[in-house]
């Protein structure tokens, strides 16, 4: 009897270890656990961050992402498609080319992992005092870049107001509009919209050549041609762009678009009907240096064909795919700007290289998920911004794809050529080139290279 009792007692003993032993290690392996993410401290900042400038009320998204009872619906959805990096969108494939942009509004992969582990967790609130204050944006009334400035553009450029029909073919408005500019003006930042919340719904893309005409001037080597089409005499081509994703444009310090007096333009408006009427006009504000300030260096917007010999050469069979090229020559030095392909519905990458005068090739940046419902402009940061030398190629490369593998493709029975139309296709890129005389371009080299050595330090 007493043995048993000696054994009875070393198991209790035992026992009791082992479940102090569990107990701790539980409590160890909890503090060491990561807490779930909750909305309210840590996905709420991310929305803000990266998602709320569309995803909320009166925007252009389908549903806000402002608040818990908002978000909180969409959470198997949402995780899927930042997944996915369908959202938000920002479509440059992050294993080739320039990386550093002045507007990336992609996720992290610790953003990524936080929404992901947030819905996995249950998509808790969380403590709604964690909630970061909100996010004051402006009305649709009020341009993006008051504040910067202290105020509304210097000049505000209107088109006449244009009717939509609530149903009709898509239509192209092209009006000539005259500046009143009497003296010459150095532009530091544009910005081009339409005018209402309801005009966004049947706009598609709004563009503004500038023509004027400039006695002595090397004619922009970037020119798409605008100018000559509509019998104007023109330096300067293409001036600005809207379309879903793009608001406008600020210049690098120091550099920008100069007008002339007597200034014009020529608007390219593509609406569509959805089903409404809707009366609307598209507006361009300029932002103009102070009189008497003026920077360095020009800088000019190119329209590069991906086709050789012009967009009209596109050619896609049914059930196929397609890749096209197209180059220009850089007559002079200069910085490239951004990167900002357009195609229609069978468009799926674009690429711009860098041929050197060495013959090196250097991959610029890849698109390598093109949405034709995201015309986003690519701006490269200041110290990513690539110089290139004179007689550089740059060599832009398309991707279609007419099959039915492409969930955008209306018919992949059709054979599709160039046109205006969405159905029909089209291959270039719009890229800012800020050229500069032989002595300037040496200078930024050698600028840029004792930045990079003083990072380094």
């Amino acid at each position: 009897m007493a043995r048993t009792n000696v054994r009875l007692a070393n198991y209790l003993g035992f026992a009791a270890f082992a479940l102090a032993a569990i107990v701790l290690f539980a409590n160890v392996t909890t503090s060491q656990a990561p807490a779930a993410p909750t909305f309210s401290r840590d996905v709420a900042p991310i929305f803000q961050e990266k998602c709320q400038a569309c995803h909320r009320p009166d925007s252009i998204a389908p549903m806000s992402l402002v608040t818990f009872e908002q978000s909180r619906p969409w959470a198997r959805s949402i995780r899927e498609r930042v997944i996915s990096r369908n959202m938000p969108p920002w479509a440059i494939d992050k294993t080739v080319g320039i990386q550093h942009f002045a507007n990336d509004r992609s996720l992290s992969e610790k953003e990524i992992d936080t929404i992901v582990r947030w819905v996995d967790g249950g998509a808790a609130q969380g403590d709604p005092r964690d909630m970061p204050k909100a996010k004051v944006w402006p009305d649709d009334s009020v341009w993006n870049f008051a504040q910067l400035f202290g105020g509304p553009p210097d000049l505000i450029v209107k088109t006449p107001l244009y009717t939509v029909p609530a149903v009709a073919v898509d239509s192209w408005y092209k009006p000539m509009v005259e500046t009143g500019l009497s003296e010459p003006r150095w532009v530091r930042a544009i910005e081009i919209r339409p005018a209402t919340v309801k005009g966004r719904k049947v706009t598609h893309h709004a563009l503004a050549r500038l023509l004027q005409q400039e006695s002595g001037a090397p004619a922009n080597p970037l020119d798409d041609g605008g100018g000559a089409a509509a019998g104007v005499a023109t330096t300067d081509g293409l001036f600005m762009e809207w379309a879903v994703g793009k608001q406008g444009e600020i210049m690098r310090p120091n550099s920008g678009k100069l007008m002339l007096p007597g200034a014009r333009f020529v608007f390219e408006v593509h609406y569509h009907s959805v089903g409404e009427a809707i009366t609307d006009q598209v507006e361009l504000g300029i932002y103009f240096y102070p009189r008497g300030q003026e920077p360095k260096f020009r800088q000019r917007l190119g329209f590069f064909n991906a086709v050789a010999g012009g967009s009209r050469n596109i050619d896609i069979p049914p059930n196929s795919k397609f890749v096209t090229q197209g180059t220009t020559t850089m007559t002079r030095p200069g910085r490239v700007e951004n990167f900002q392909p357009h195609m229609h519905l069978r468009g799926k990458a674009m690429s711009v290289e860098a041929i050197l005068p060495d013959g090196t090739t250097t991959m610029l940046s890849k698109v390598d998920r093109f949405d034709f419902n995201w015309m986003t402009n690519y701006i490269f940061a200041d110290d990513a911004a690539p110089l290139l030398p004179r007689g550089t190629v740059l060599r832009v490369t398309a991707w279609y794809d007419n099959t039915r593998d492409n969930r955008n493709n209306p018919d992949p029975d059709q054979w599709v050529g160039y046109g205006d139309r969405t159905v029909d296709e089209m291959g270039h890129a719009w890229i800012n080139v800020t050229y500069m005389t032989d002595e300037e371009f040496a200078a930024e080299v050698a600028k840029r290279k004792q930045t990079a050595a003083n990072v380094t330090r």
